[in-house]
């Protein structure tokens, strides 16, 4: 079977709503592009390597230790809800991530959009 992180990578860095990736720590391991710009006015692409907590007031800091200790206490939990971005009309989202077995190795922040596409469909030329 072909490796697939070089699929991944880009199915992450090919998504236009921001992904941060942390591992159990909350040390951010990856940033896709547009988190990069999204996050540039805290630090951007600097942010790589350090707290995802040190981010985030108290109260979030709070309910992020209680969100990963929720992924952490069963396999079936796998993704939380965390709050809607009137600013930007997007949902976000804390996902689990598991490796082969099903052990929680960490989590990623992710938004959805709730804004009608505004492309044409199969616009390629």
């Amino acid at each position: 079977m072909a490796d697939l992180n070089a699929y991944f990578k880009s199915i992450i860095d090919q998504d236009r709503e921001s992904v941060v990736i942390c591992d159990l720590n909350h040390i951010i391991i990856y940033m896709n592009p547009v988190a990069v710009v999204d996050y540039k006015k805290y630090g951007g692409a600097s942010l790589l390597g350090k707290s995802l907590l040190a981010c985030h007031n108290p109260h979030s800091v709070e309910a992020i230790r209680k969100v990963v200790e929720w992924f952490a206490a069963d396999a079936s939990h796998n993704i939380v809800y965390t709050y809607h971005n009137a600013k930007h009309d997007r949902d976000v989202y804390m996902v689990a991530l598991r490796d082969e077995d099903g052990t929680l190795i960490g989590y990623y922040e992710k938004h959805d959009s709730r804004k009608a596409e505004t492309m044409k469909q199969y616009d390629l030329f």
